[in-house]
């Protein structure tokens, strides 16, 4: 679950983790009241769960309180990457000198928390990581063990000769790293997190994701939710018993068991597509799931082709055939679709499909080849 910058701000501040004050903003009035109250410098900044805010106009300075009104009025309404902005958050402007990142987050490949610094901070941590990554520096942390203090030490030596400004870089990093355990975060990000010109260090940006498996925990995180920043194709998903994430490919995916679903994605990247989504129809054998994928899918006009990857072990791949023999008898499927299954009930779920002008594949790298082909308009549709 993503929240806001100025609830994310709210949460590092009762940790003690130094930010610039501020305060939301639903109208230009409200956004040219707080800078009249503070008269100085404010920054105005658009509150959604996307990136790219500042490149997409969605992050201005304002002098004074009719320049507050003025940006507020320009940024109210503005959409950044589908999200309509209906707040901004108007911060006190900060007299930067330096800029830097630092990150907690999950390595799943090494079953431990890495916390990340560059002082590269600022921009995209991920362009950083792919044009400058000897800039970033990272140390693994053992979840059990905790973050030690010769690691908050090792991180800030890292950035700062400055005595002063090393000691606070080691208590705010291990207050970072406290916020992130204790609110079992996936993601706790400040970028930047700078030094001022009278050598202060301070958040003047925060990024909070949540582990949507540790919210029942935590119902008073559950009411930071913003519905509205959703994508409702997803909110659609969850409710109808899928897991579907939106990307911006034009093969779309319809698999059984998030391992396999990353790994059909892999593999059609591999083969020279790129997946138009996540959406992993999970383990129960029931056909009107394949239903509602079909229906979320084709309200996708990038997509060209259609690839349903089924190893079968609680889910049946009869049922996963009747559901595709479902969907396309109650909307007109106009793409090509290829098939690959393998598992329980695999030859009866290849007698319904024979039976219905559909054939399907027991190899996943023949049938990716064949959708990728497909997507590319490389070959006729011959599974039809």
């Amino acid at each position: 679950m993503k929240i806001h910058e100025y609830q994310a701000k709210d949460i590092f501040e009762k940790y003690g983790i130094p930010v610039n004050p501020g305060r939301v903003a639903s109208t230009p009035e409200e956004a040219a009241a707080y800078a009249s109250e503070v008269g100085k410098t404010v920054v105005v900044k658009a509150q959604v769960h996307v990136g790219g805010r500042g490149k997409a106009g969605g992050v201005k300075l304002a002098h004074n309180s009719d320049q507050a009104y003025q940006v507020a009025k320009e940024i109210l309404g503005m959409d950044i990457k589908g999200c309509t902005v209906k707040k901004v958050l108007v911060a006190d402007g900060v007299d930067i000198d330096r800029e830097i990142y630092a990150g907690v987050t999950l390595d799943l490949s090494c079953k431990k928390i890495v916390f990340l610094v560059s002082a590269a901070g600022g921009v995209d941590i991920e362009e950083v990581a792919a044009t400058m990554p000897e800039k970033i520096k990272k140390i693994y942390i053992d979840p059990l063990l905790g973050m030690r203090d010769f690691q908050a030490r090792q991180l800030a030596f890292e950035l700062f000769s400055d005595p002063e400004q090393n000691k606070a870089a080691r208590d705010l990093f291990k207050k970072l790293y406290k916020a992130f355990i204790e609110t079992d975060c996936s993601l706790a990000e400040i970028n930047p997190l700078v030094v001022t010109k009278q050598g202060k260090l301070l958040a003047i940006d925060a990024k909070i994701n949540f582990d949507d498996n540790a919210l029942d925990k935590h119902p008073e995180l559950m009411a930071l939710n913003d519905p509205e920043e959703e994508e409702l194709d997803e909110i659609d998903a969850k409710n109808n018993g899928l897991s579907f994430i939106k990307l911006d490919g034009e093969i779309g995916c319809v698999v059984n068991g998030a391992g396999l679903a990353m790994a059909t994605m892999d593999i059609v990247k591999l083969f020279g597509g790129e997946p138009a989504n996540f959406l992993d129809v999970g383990g129960s054998s029931n056909p009107q799931k394949i239903v509602k994928a079909f229906q979320l899918l084709l309200k996708n006009k990038k997509i060209k082709a259609v690839f349903i990857n089924i190893f079968g072990g609680i889910t049946r791949c009869d049922d996963i055939a009747n559901g595709l023999i479902s969907a396309s008898q109650q909307m007109d499927i106009h793409l090509p679709v290829v098939i690959r299954l393998a598992g329980t009930n695999e030859e009866k779920a290849r007698q319904i499909l024979s039976e219905n002008k559909f054939t399907a594949y027991s190899k996943m790298e023949d049938a990716v080849r064949e959708v990728v082909a497909l997507a590319k308009g490389e070959q006729n549709v011959n599974n039809r």
